[in-house]
């Protein structure tokens, strides 16, 4: 397009942009649901679009005659009007107490929530948010509205991952019942908060008898076992995560204990914190419609405070970068918008840091650091060919037994026509230890991951149970990590010779030359030693292979470690602080190996690593 082209097409966005944001909570312009237009009792709102239930509520007809009556009716069936005539909140810009007026994407998430309310469906959501649109705000008091309008005795439990967070969201609560209209309740006694129980951490709505209590990822123990008919999980990819307690089962055992009801609520609530984590696994999962929650993402530029007019809008409209490109062409974005994100992004140092603050897309929402060594957007293309394989274990026959729990998954059976590489990465034997991870990956134009186990065993059992799934893929090349067996080796503990009994019941393993240090004579090892110059040419042969798509993918865990792996200022490389690396590790020797193995053949009994240095 020509300048002059972006620029008209610009005015008709804009145009559309302000028709679109038309929103009178009061007269009901821009609201949720079907509508109907009526005549009010109330002064200075002749008509009003109202939601078609409250005409059909038996006390609609008392009601019309009535200003208080007709308001707390409409109250009872429109959140929106509810929230401007009953709730206050502080704004978050200007500091000051004022109505509760939707935003754009408040609005947006509103309406789901609303579609399943009136459809007597019970209310799920999991929400990736932006910054500063006021996502908990809005279901805190979406939950409110429901205590306070539809349901007595209907308990609700505010988690988030630190009890700070916990107690501000609950302030919200506070500061709307100590601003309720006195005419509009609908409880016995006036609206306010008292103690429950000698309590800390639970307050009971006056006139109402609903419980909110008060939890945190930090006590889980706390909010366990309580009788909740709503819970409002904020920032859940922070949740503590240690070998004794982690989010999926702190966060099922409160969801468990929800009933799939109409009007019970679960919101899910969070920025980003990296992947791999529960809370991204859930949203993926959610996200291809597998889960029974929506998946809502806010983008930065839905947020209405987002947006900024260029100086010189005829200049900017001839300077964009292709990112703003694609801004404008793919995602239609006006340029105030997209010359508010140019300047937003000077304050960091690389377009992913920008991209995790405000991302466009979820899948920059989980870009986490500016130091990772993979491209996301070539590691989510990996991701379309993942998909849930079959569970199982190898035999002692070698065969593949179907079952639920296996610590196997296979993506590909053996085929008797294609050759396979097993890479082995030797994690620990305690639950909270590294993985041990066995990946089996087909040879061919584009190798394919066709299988992989994972698991925590003792040493022993690790290497049998590789030359089992070796044996079954066609006698694959066996390449398995040695630093761990080495340096257990070297301890004299008796029982874990696991190199030697490797050598001794298979025969086609992966061995390396080194050197002896005094004597420098050459001799071959079993087993893919790492260390600084071998892990450099590892990491590079899988940096090549994930940026040109030159293998196909199967676990999206192994996405999530492609995602959490970063180069560190020495130039080394590792998984981030609490993320794992043991997939990764597994591809990286099984893609060194395939690409160095002659196309012309396959070896029979020995594959040599090149010699990185004497050691």
């Amino acid at each position: 397009m020509t300048v002059q082209e972006i620029l008209d097409e610009n005015r008709i966005r804009l145009r559309k942009e302000r028709k679109a944001g038309i929103f009178d909570p009061f007269a009901g312009t821009g609201c949720s649901g079907r509508r109907r237009r009526v005549s009010t009792p109330v002064d200075g709102l002749d008509t009003a679009l109202v939601p078609a239930e409250m005409l059909q509520d038996p006390c609609y007809a008392d009601a019309q005659g009535d200003p208080v009556l007709w308001k707390r009716l409409r109250c009872r069936h429109d959140f929106e009007y509810w929230c401007v005539e009953c709730a206050t909140v502080k704004h978050k810009l200007e500091g000051r107490d004022m109505p509760f007026v939707l935003n754009r994407p408040q609005r947006r998430v509103a309406a789901i929530m609303e579609d399943d309310r009136r459809h007597g469906r019970p209310i799920r959501l999991i929400m990736l948010k932006a910054r500063q649109w006021g996502g908990s705000t809005l279901v805190q008091m979406y939950m409110a509205w429901i205590q306070s309008c539809h349901r007595r005795n209907w308990n609700s439990l505010i988690c988030a991952h630190v009890k700070d967070t916990a107690a501000s969201i609950r302030g919200m609560y506070t500061k709307m019942l100590a601003s309720y209209p006195a005419e509009l309740w609908e409880g016995d006694c006036p609206p306010q908060f008292k103690p429950f129980e000698r309590s800390v951490n639970i307050r009971e709505i006056s006139g109402r008898g609903c419980r909110v209590t008060l939890g945190s990822s930090e006590n889980q123990e706390a909010v366990r076992g309580g009788d909740y008919a709503m819970a409002h999980l904020s920032e859940t990819a922070f949740y503590s995560s240690t070998p004794q307690r982690s989010p999926d089962k702190f966060i099922q055992a409160i969801c468990g204990g929800i009933a799939y009801h109409p009007y019970t609520l679960i919101a899910m609530e969070s920025t980003a914190n990296g992947v791999g984590n529960y809370f991204h696994s859930e949203w993926l999962r959610c996200e291809a419609g597998k889960g029974d929650k929506h998946a809502v993402f806010v983008p930065w530029y839905e947020i209405d405070i987002y947006r900024l007019e260029p100086d010189d809008r005829e200049s900017f409209a001839a300077s964009l970068d292709d990112y703003e490109k694609w801004l404008w062409n793919g995602v239609g974005l006006t340029l105030d918008r997209i010359w508010w994100y140019r300047c937003k992004s000077r304050e960091y140092s690389s377009r992913e840091q920008m991209q995790a603050n405000f991302p466009t897309t979820p899948q920059e929402a989980f870009v986490n650091s500016g130091n990772n060594v993979f491209d996301s957007a070539s590691v989510e293309r990996l991701r379309l060919d993942c998909f849930v394989g079959e569970k199982g274990d190898i035999d002692a026959s070698g065969r593949f037994s179907p079952v639920a729990n296996g610590s196997m998954e296979r993506w590909e059976p053996a085929s008797r026509n294609a050759s396979y590489v097993v890479a082995v990465d030797v994690g620990g034997r305690s639950a909270g230890s590294d993985w041990s991870v066995i990946s089996v990956m087909r040879r061919g134009e584009r190798p394919a991951v066709a299988a992989q186990w994972r698991g925590h065993c003792d040493h022993d059992r690790l290497a049998d149970t590789a030359v089992r799934i070796a044996r079954h893929y066609n006698k694959a090349l066996l390449i398995i990590e040695s630093n761990t067996l080495e340096t257990e080796n070297t301890s004299g503990d008796p029982n874990l010779f696991v190199l030697d009994r490797l050598a001794g019941s298979y025969n086609n393993l992966y061995q390396r030359t080194c050197y002896d240090s005094v004597t420098r004579q050459p001799s071959t090892r079993i087993g893919f030693h790492t260390n600084r110059a071998t892990k450099a040419m590892l990491i590079g042969c899988l940096i090549e292979a994930v940026r040109d798509g030159t293998y196909v993918e199967r676990d999206a865990m192994a996405c999530n470690e492609l995602l959490t792996y970063e180069q560190l200022p020495n130039g080394s490389y590792a998984a981030k602080q609490g993320y794992h690396d043991d997939i990764l590790m597994t591809r990286a020797m099984a893609l060194l190996a395939i690409s160095q193995i002659p196309r012309s053949r396959f070896p029979d009994k020995i594959f040599r690593q090149p010699a990185a240095g004497m050691w």
